[in-house]
C-alpha cells in the first residue's frame, strides 16, 4: 500500500489498541455490511465516519467490509484497519462478483442481531444509522433509507433512476418501496431469510421486500460522491433493471402475446380494408407493400418473444448449474474460519 494512504489512515483512525475498549465482544449488536469496489480515495473517510456513528451507539457491532475484486489498494488499506482495529473484518473475493453478490456476502458472515447495508462512497450518510435504530427499535424488522433528493448526479441519472423504479412497481406484485437503494437496516430474522435465498441473479432491495416483513422508511438527502467514478455505469444499471425484472415478473413473457394479438388484428383490418377497397372502390393496393410490412411486423414480434424467453432460460441455467454466488480468496479479523463460498 502506498505511504500516502497509510498515512491517511493514521490521521482519519480513532486511537484504539486490540484489547482496549468494548467494541466487540461475544454477542454482536449490530453488523455493518459494507460493499468495495476500488474505493481506496474513500476507505479511510468511510472507517472514519462509520467509526465515529457505531461508536456512539455503546453497544457491540462489527464492520464488515467486502472486498469485490478490487485491483486498487482497497485490500491493503481493509487489512490495515483490521489489523489496528477488532471490529473491522474484512472479506476478499478471489475476483469480481458484483454488488449484490458482495452484500449477499457480507449478510452470509454478519453476526449482529440487526444488518445494516451502506455502500463505501459516502453518498449515503452513516449518520442516518442511529434514527434507522430507533425505527428497528419499535418493531420494524425492515428499515429502508429513501431518498428525497439526489444531489450531484447528472439529470439523465435521476430520470432513469425514477424510471425504472416505477416501471418495476408496474411490472411486478411486489411492493419494492420507490427511490431507495441498498441502504437499509434488516432484522436478524431478515438476514437469515436472504442467507437461505441462494439465486444466481439477485436484486437484493427486492427479494427483502419479498420476505414480508414489515418495513418503514427513513427519509434523507443523497450526497454526491466523495471521490471516484460511479460503480453502476449505464451497463450494469440496464443489468440490474434486467435481474429485477425478470426476478419477480413474469409480464413480459405475457407482453408478446398482447402485441401479437394487436399486431393479427391489424393485419387483418388491413387485409379486410385492401378486399373492400380492390372490389367495392375499384382503389389499386399493391400485395407487395402489404406483404413485407405484415411480415417485418410478425417477425419483429417473434424476435421480441424470442429475447425475452431467452432471458428466463438463462436465468434457469445459472440455477441449474448451482455454482456458488461468490468465493472468498481469504478473509481477516474473524474469530473462526467461515465457509470459503457462497452456497
Amino acid at each position: 500500500m502506498n505511504t500516502l494512504a497509510c498515512d491517511e489512515i493514521r490521521s482519519s483512525r480513532p486511537s484504539l489498541n486490540r484489547g482496549e475498549g468494548a467494541t466487540v465482544s461475544t454477542r454482536v449488536r449490530y453488523s455493518v455490511v459494507v460493499p468495495v469496489y476500488n474505493e481506496q480515495e474513500v476507505l479511510p473517510t468511510t472507517y472514519k465516519r462509520l467509526k465515529t456513528v457505531m461508536d456512539g451507539l455503546s453497544e457491540p457491532y462489527e464492520l464488515v467490509f467486502v472486498n469485490d475484486g478490487s485491483w486498487d489498494a482497497s485490500q491493503a488499506i481493509l487489512e490495515s484497519l483490521c489489523d489496528e482495529d477488532p471490529a473491522v473484518k474484512v472479506i476478499n473475493f478471489s475476483r469480481n462478483f458484483g454488488h449484490q453478490v458482495a452484500i449477499s456476502a457480507g449478510m452470509d458472515y454478519a453476526a449482529g442481531d440487526a444488518v445494516i447495508v451502506i455502500d463505501a462512497d459516502l453518498q449515503d450518510p452513516p449518520e442516518l444509522i442511529p434514527k434507522m435504530i430507533e425505527r428497528w427499535s419499535e418493531g420494524y424488522e425492515v428499515v429502508y433509507a429513501r431518498r428525497t433528493v439526489r444531489l450531484g448526479e447528472t439529470w439523465f441519472k435521476r430520470w432513469s433512476a425514477a424510471l425504472f423504479y416505477r416501471v418495476l412497481r408496474a411490472l411486478t406484485d411486489v411492493d419494492i418501496p420507490m427511490d431507495t437503494g441498498d441502504f437499509r437496516l434488516i432484522d436478524r430474522r431478515v438476514c437469515d431469510v436472504m442467507k437461505s435465498i441462494r439465486e444466481k441473479n439477485r436484486f437484493i432491495r427486492g427479494l427483502v421486500s419479498w420476505s414480508g416483513f414489515r418495513q418503514t422508511a427513513v427519509d434523507y438527502v443523497r450526497d454526491p460522491r466523495l471521490a471516484g467514478e460511479t460503480k453502476y455505469p449505464l451497463r450494469r444499471m440496464l443489468r440490474l433493471s434486467s435481474d429485477a425484472i425478470t426476478s419477480f415478473s413474469d409480464k413480459p413473457l405475457k407482453m408478446p402475446i398482447y402485441i401479437g394479438t394487436m399486431v393479427i388484428i391489424l393485419c387483418l383490418g388491413l387485409l379486410v380494408y385492401a378486399v373492400f377497397s380492390s372490389l367495392l372502390f375499384r382503389h389499386d393496393v399493391s400485395g407487395i407493400i402489404w406483404g413485407v410490412d405484415t411480415c417485418a411486423l410478425l417477425n419483429g414480434v417473434v424476435l421480441v418473444s424470442l429475447g425475452m424467453m431467452g432471458q428466463y432460460l438463462a436465468r434457469i441455467y445459472d440455477e441449474v448449474r448451482d455454482r456458488p454466488l461468490y468465493v472468498v480468496g481469504s478473509q481477516k479479523g474473524f474469530q473462526k474460519e467461515s465457509p470459503p463460498g457462497g452456497r
